[in-house]
């Protein structure tokens, strides 16, 4: 167990996770799945895709220029159903839903803009202005913080049980949230968690505790697991409507869950359903990768990165790194003024045109293994071509 002393000054912070149940997430997915059905068959894609689910309704809207033949309803029901709403005394579920579908193309004005050719395939315009910003830190080995990497994975750990069937009254929706003490040093102990999940009719509140108690806890959180945590359950009481058939969810409403859960700023922009030409996706993977290269190269042990863009410009208007006083902030700077903001450097240098989205929609966009702006091997940076509008600050 942990001690503090107490002439040390000391902070707790907490962050949230959601299932891949939780209404607003069935939307994100649905919205990945058909992004990525649509890179399956054409790489050069553009899709905006948008969801609402409600009840029995599910919609569809936003704009999508592509090649591929996608049956955007036949995908959207597939996504739900790979979820686990199936139930069909529920109104929301796979088999039952009435699928509404409002899309349509990209603006010209937007697309030409995007659309590059040859020589001139570099300068690929950003498909939006907005800032995106990317987040490291030395405090584990994902570099993610601690709170929300604890909390996706109680969601995480919930969800495969579920899948399983291990603990069969376990349903889709569910949430989590972690607290942290910190010092100077970093993380010291977890303080409180609170779990909130849907449950199959009749099962008493003592044996979800018990459950979440002595199952959950010890399994999700591993070496931070001790017996002082404090644990809230289900502290509303009965959890047994949930999901879609009780409360709407939309895409893009869970930013602070998809990234680094409050630890680090986030510009605005949602992630799901946008394909890689949008900088509001692409550019936040970038800064992320390249927040992780200064954290990695020894430069910083925290490290957030900021780019901003203007509309149908492939330069950043601006590049920034902060290292929070944990490195040299002109080494830093001058180690990101080397790699290549301009979206099309972005997608080739990650390999972005994949159907790739899917895996990242639940648990975090952030500190899972395998994707490519999750690679812990420094690589050769891309050569910038032009300089940025303003010099890289620390």
């Amino acid at each position: 167990m942990a001690t503090f002393d107490s002439d040390r000054f000391s902070w707790i912070f907490s962050s949230e996770s959601v299932s891949e149940g939780h209404p607003d997430k069935v939307a994100d997915y649905v919205a990945d799945s058909i992004l990525d059905a649509h890179l399956a068959q054409d790489p050069h894609a553009h899709v905006a895709c948008e969801v609402l689910v409600k009840e029995g309704h599910l919609i569809l809207a936003g704009e999508i220029s592509s090649q591929g033949r996608v049956d955007a309803a036949s995908v959207a029901r597939a996504a739900v159903r790979e979820i686990g709403y199936t139930d069909p005394e529920q109104a929301f579920s796979a088999d039952r839903i009435a699928i509404q579908t409002l899309l349509t193309e990209q603006a010209r004005e937007i697309a030409n803009s995007v659309n590059r050719l040859g020589s001139a395939a570099l300068e690929q315009g950003a498909g939006d202005q907005g800032i995106m910003f990317g987040y490291a830190t030395d405090e584990t080995p994902e570099l993610m913080p601690l709170p929300i990497l604890l909390a996706h994975t109680l969601a995480r750990v919930m969800a495969r049980h579920r899948h399983d069937g291990s603990v069969a009254w376990l349903r889709p929706d569910s949430k989590t949230q972690v607290s942290v003490r910190y010092d100077d040093d970093g993380p010291q102990r977890v303080t409180d968690v609170l779990v909130s999940t849907m449950h199959a009719r009749g099962v008493p509140q003592p044996k979800i505790q018990e459950w979440v108690h002595d199952v959950l806890l010890p399994e999700a959180l591993g070496n931070w697991h001790h017996s002082d945590i404090r644990l809230f359950v289900n502290p509303s009481g009965s959890f047994e409507q949930g999901g879609p058939s009780a409360d709407a969810g939309v895409t893009g409403r869970k930013i602070i869950v998809d990234s680094y859960g409050g630890m680090g700023r986030h510009g605005g922009g949602a992630f799901s359903g946008k394909d890689p030409s949008k900088v509001d996706r692409s550019g936040a993977y970038f800064c992320r990768y390249v927040a992780r290269q200064v954290v990695l190269a020894g430069l910083a042990r925290r490290a957030e990165v900021q780019v901003a863009y203007a509309i149908g410009v492939a330069q950043p208007i601006s590049v920034k790194v902060d290292t929070f006083g944990t490195g040299n902030p002109h080494t830093a700077a001058e180690f990101v003024r080397g790699f290549d903001f301009r979206p099309a450097a972005i997608i080739r240098q990650l390999d972005l045109l994949r159907p790739i989205y899917r895996q990242t929609t639940n648990y975090g966009h952030f500190g899972k293994p395998g994707l490519p702006w999750e690679t812990s091997e420094q690589i050769v940076r891309e050569t910038v071509s032009k300089p940025v509008a303003h010099a890289v600050a620390g």
